[in-house]
């Protein structure tokens, strides 16, 4: 079954992370986000709590 794409329409990416702060992929993963395997796919959404870590500390300083 294909990984439905996290995207909520509201793109915001945080320039120390790279990270979208509403889905948590960067640019790179949300424009090949149709093209990848849903192995890879899955790898991105289980990596979502050390992104919100990473996404959290960046904004924090």
């Amino acid at each position: 079954m294909a990984v439905k794409s996290p995207c909520t329409g509201v793109c915001e990416f945080e320039g120390r992370t790279g990270y979208c702060g509403e889905c948590l992929r960067t640019l790179d993963e949300a424009r090949s986000w149709k093209k990848m395997t849903d192995h890879k796919r899955h790898q991105i959404i289980n990596d979502k709590p050390r992104r919100i870590q990473k996404l959290a500390k960046a904004t924090s300083t």
